[in-house]
């Protein structure tokens, strides 16, 4: 059915009592038909919500058949007059609950089989798996409609920030060179030159430099990018960023303050409220306090370094950790063991054990204080001395347990950093309904690969040094922070940056050290490394990851949520079932040579 001499007036749900009386034509998907033989009403979905209309026979006539018809996710449009619903009929769940249209024209624009889950507000208990393949019919739903909104929100909202604060918005290449220092790329393999590939942009950092070294001062784009690497929870293969940079800024602030300007006034426009001050953290100190560069410091249980305390204590894992060159740290989770409100049961607290050891743990030590004194298994082979200093240092109290990791530091870390957030979850430390925004900066610069056995940067080869160490290059390049520099909301990164090198000896110098011979740097970096020989501005960025920073404000912890036709575990598409096998004569055509199957 075609709709000749229909014209939609409004989205259902932007409908009110103002236009009561009036006429209006309205479109969209039956959710729900209720029939009462020569009254049948149905509720009307489009992306603004829904509107119940009213069949009446005595009005439609003739389309009262059509009326009849309808079924679940039948396309229609209806033209008639609006009216105030009785009281004992309105339905104050939804925002048109006290409006209904009487229809006096009908059409089925299209039918429907019946679809192979409900469209709801729930369709969680649904297996993913078919809700995926069926993506376009989840996509009907009001709670991802509206998450994929307030996506919409922030990268208008990014346009309109950044265009105001004098940015550029410039494209980028997909089909750039292969640099490899990183993930993997996506590679695309060219016609034109068999044997030779494309890659797809993991981000645009050389372009956006380039930019700079161009003389586009301040460039800003909504930046899709690729990265060919095993997935996690909320890790895709293709992503988006907002991606930005700016010539002649003075230091790391510069960037920050553009940043913070542009969090605050997507929040605001999202309803969202941000803390007056954005707290910063040195890398180390999150590290130290929290055992993790991306923190969430919505709640305590930090993390305490006892190893001068515990050195030569007498309990040889402590002692051994400490000599091996790492540390002893611990959390108190105060009142956990409170006898007569505990959190954690004996076993929950074995259950820990196995926990960090997914952590590369070996193990994981507790004391507890109870009302008849310490339990412990490990106090026994501590001197009095060290498990008063323990005590003292934790400002322990009865209802507390202790845990402890020892280890190689880095190790630790990661161990009582993962620890720290699962005792949160279980003791329901964590205020969801607040944003904890923060600053991580002053990264190192380089971390070592025992696998490479060289140096490799701990964000991306062109990240300035601060001025401070850079000498520290040449002696012990572990110890040169960077500047470097990410944001941090409620323990997620939703974005980084930094400062970059200008200076191409100091560019050369980075290369040097990362192992890069002569050859290695003109293969990879040729053309980005000749451009500093004309003149290049101080200058820095920031990138945000638009689906980390949209799944925040909309509350979820599934990434799939915020992207329309995401990817699974093994970076599959189950709607499209791509990837797939291509026609043989494609691959010729790209010089691949495969050979056919054969039954």
């Amino acid at each position: 059915m075609f709709l000749t001499g229909f014209k939609r007036t409004a989205l259902c749900a932007d409908i009110t009592e103002k236009s009561v009386g009036k006429e209006v034509t309205v479109m969209g998907w039956a959710a729900v038909r209720r029939d009462f033989g020569g009254l049948i009403f149905v509720d009307l979905r489009d992306r603004s919500g829904i509107l119940q209309i009213v069949c009446d026979a005595g009005i439609l006539g003739s389309q009262f058949s059509s009326a009849e018809k309808i079924r679940s996710e039948y396309v229609l449009a209806v033209k008639g007059r609006l009216r105030k619903r009785s009281d004992e009929t309105i339905n104050p769940k939804i925002p048109t609950g006290t409006i209904e249209v009487v229809a006096t024209e009908l059409r089925i624009l299209s039918e429907a089989e019946t679809p192979p889950f409900v469209i709801d507000n729930d369709v969680s208990s649904v297996n993913e798996v078919v809700r995926l393949k069926y993506r376009y019919l989840e996509l009907r739903t009001e709670e991802l409609q509206s998450k994929l909104l307030v996506r919409s929100k922030l990268t208008n909202a990014a346009h309109s920030y950044f265009n105001k604060q004098g940015f550029v918005e410039i494209e980028t290449p997909f089909l750039g060179k292969s640099t490899p220092e990183g993930a993997r790329d996506y590679l695309v393999p060219s016609r034109v030159h068999n044997g030779a590939f494309y890659a797809l942009p993991q981000s645009p950092q050389l372009y956006k430099q380039l930019l700079m070294i161009s003389g586009f001062d301040r460039y800003y784009q909504i930046a899709r990018c690729f990265r060919d690497e095993d997935l996690r929870a909320n890790r895709q293969p293709e992503f988006t960023q907002i991606d930005l940079e700016m010539s002649f800024v003075d230091g790391e602030e510069d960037i920050m303050k553009v940043v913070e300007g542009f969090v605050k006034d997507a929040f605001k426009k999202n309803n969202k409220k941000l803390p007056a001050k954005i707290k910063r953290y040195s890398y180390q100190e999150a590290m130290d306090r929290f055992g993790s560069d991306k923190p969430d410091t919505r709640f305590g249980l930090e993390l305490t370094d006892v190893s001068d305390i515990v050195k030569d204590c007498g309990f040889g894992v402590f002692d051994n950790a400490i000599k091996g060159g790492g540390s002893v740290r611990m959390i108190n989770a105060k009142g956990f063991v409170d006898e007569k409100n505990p959190i954690l049961s004996r076993r929950d607290i074995d259950a820990l054990t196995d926990f960090v050891k997914t952590y590369r743990a070996k193990g994981l030590a507790w004391i507890a204080f109870k009302e008849d004194g310490i339990q412990s298994v490990i106090t026994k082979f501590m001197s009095e001395e060290s498990v008063a200093g323990i005590i003292k240092a934790a400002k322990a109290k009865t209802g507390d347990i202790l845990f402890f990791c020892a280890d190689k530091t880095d190790i630790v870390y990661d161990s009582l950093g993962a620890l720290r957030l699962h005792l949160a979850e279980i003791g329901g430390l964590i205020d969801k309904s607040k944003y904890d925004v923060l600053w991580v900066k002053d990264f190192p610069l380089l971390e070592y690969d025992p696998e490479a056995k060289r140096y490799v940067a701990k964000h991306h080869p062109f990240t300035s040094p601060k001025n401070e160490d850079l000498e520290l290059l040449d002696t012990v390049p572990e110890k040169v922070r960077a500047k470097a520099y990410d944001l941090v909301i409620n323990g997620q990164e939703v974005g980084g940056g930094s400062i970059r090198i200008h200076s191409k000896d100091v560019q050369q110098k980075m290369f040097n050290v990362l192992g890069f011979t002569d050859e290695q740097i003109e293969e990879r970096f040729g053309f980005f490394v000749n451009a500093f020989k004309y003149g290049t501005p101080p200058h820095g960025g920031f990138a945000f990851g638009l689906d980390r920073l949209t799944m925040l404000l909309t509350g979820t912890d599934n990434i799939k949520d915020v992207i329309a036709f995401p990817k699974v575990q093994n970076a599959s598409d189950l709607m499209t079932q791509a990837p797939a096998p291509v026609e043989m004569k494609q691959l010729r055509d790209l010089g691949i040579n495969i050979k056919e199957k054969t039954n």
